[in-house]
């Protein structure tokens, strides 16, 4: 049965959706200030950021199942108290190693707020109204990887790193009281049907048209959160903006990603989502291969190169933008029948992939500019290898 989505409903979902990519941006511009006093080299910092995505990924999978086996309710506040825990830990980290583990039970906690959310709103309302919420949620949410640096960048400039931390101990309190006294179950147990992991696992394994969208949804991710996880570098030790300031960047970021979406949304009249796709792949090459241009010809410290290499990273995730949604869209239409499952599976495949990638971004790190936008260009070429071979086969 379709339920009323309240305002107050809405709220709350964007929240528990959202928190969880703020959790992962909000202590980027702490990471060179985490790597002097934790005294670990930067690769070592970055990889806090991988490990991130490794915790979400089996996360996603393991709060899908459990939310179908004791309902969405505790599923979302166990999970919120494990976030809790794992931000405590990172809060009291004092060593590089101890701040890894504390970010993979953090991130392990924190994907109950994607997964169990997107599950209640697909049982909860259907049809238009669905896409509609879907809609609302996706444009607050694109500002939510540039909110996580802005507030960490001046809590980290006024109070120091740790205080980061503990604004997401307070945050997981907060969210946790405020989830308790507004969500209530949505699952009706009478429906839940028993789906073997394994056959469905086998399907999506077989098909390779999930193995490219998986490859898509995986490459985009990698790429926004590797540059979240090298830009701190660039601009804070290279440009020496002060971490507050390079908060602010992350409204550009923003910026790109809802343009993107709403430049998407606007040509479905005329193109395809598999064409758009392709074409968001395209604009993220022509990106990396500005700023790959930009930074082998040579610049300096200065205000201009600065504001140049904003630019051409704003249009490289101008095509992330439009690419993203299309997607996720499309990815499992093919799986209706065991959405629940397939998600589950999916997400865990494609956040390990993201997860790959900004590990590859740590490894590579070494100080020099022209890393990242190689890197960025080896895998925008590859998304538009991938992305051709989508359209052609449903041009078949």
């Amino acid at each position: 049965m379709e339920r009323k989505i309240s305002t107050r409903s809405l709220f709350l979902f964007i929240i528990l959706v959202g928190f969880p990519q703020i959790s992962e941006t909000i202590y980027t511009p702490s990471l060179p200030d985490i790597a002097n006093h934790l005294h670990a080299s930067s690769n070592m910092i970055q990889l806090t950021l991988s490990i991130y995505f490794l915790g979400f990924a089996f996360g996603v999978f393991c709060w899908g199942r459990l939310s179908d086996a004791i309902g969405r309710r505790p599923a979302m506040l166990w999970g919120i108290v494990v976030y809790g825990v794992g931000s405590l830990g990172c809060y009291l980290s004092g060593s590089v190693e101890w701040l890894l583990i504390s970010r993979f039970i953090q991130a392990f906690g924190a994907s109950t707020g994607s997964v169990v959310t997107q599950t209640i709103l697909r049982e909860s309302i259907d049809g238009a109204k669905r896409h509609a919420v879907f809609a609302q949620i996706s444009a607050a949410l694109a500002f939510t990887p540039a909110i996580g640096p802005l507030i960490g960048g001046w809590v980290d400039q006024s109070l120091g790193f740790r205080a980061v931390f503990l604004t997401l101990v307070v945050m997981s309190v907060g969210i946790l009281m405020y989830t308790f006294f507004s969500l209530s179950e949505t699952r009706v147990s009478t429906t839940v049907t028993k789906i073997s992991i394994l056959s469905v696992a086998s399907r999506l394994v077989k098909d390779r048209r999930i193995w490219g969208f998986g490859f898509l949804i995986g490459a985009t991710n990698g790429i926004l959160f590797s540059y979240y996880a090298e830009a701190p570098f660039i601009f804070i030790e290279y440009f020496h903006i002060k971490p507050g300031v390079f908060g602010f960047l992350g409204i550009f970021v923003a910026l790109s990603s809802i343009i993107g979406a709403m430049l998407s949304r606007s040509m479905l009249t005329n193109f395809s989502a598999t064409h758009i796709i392709l074409i968001g792949s395209m604009v993220t090459t022509v990106g990396a291969v500005c700023l790959t241009g930009l930074v082998l010809s040579g610049i300096s410290p200065s205000a201009i190169h600065m504001w140049l290499i904003t630019a051409c990273i704003f249009i490289l995730l101008l095509g992330i933008g439009m690419a993203i949604p299309n997607c996720l869209s499309l990815a499992l239409v093919q799986y209706s029948d065991v959405l629940g499952t397939a998600g589950a599976i999916f997400g865990l495949g494609y956040y390990l992939i993201v997860s790959l990638i900004t590990t590859g971004m740590s490894y590579l790190h070494n100080g020099s500019l022209i890393v990242m936008p190689v890197y960025f260009l080896v895998l925008a070429v590859i998304m538009v290898i991938v992305s051709k071979k989508i359209v052609s086969n449903e041009a078949r």
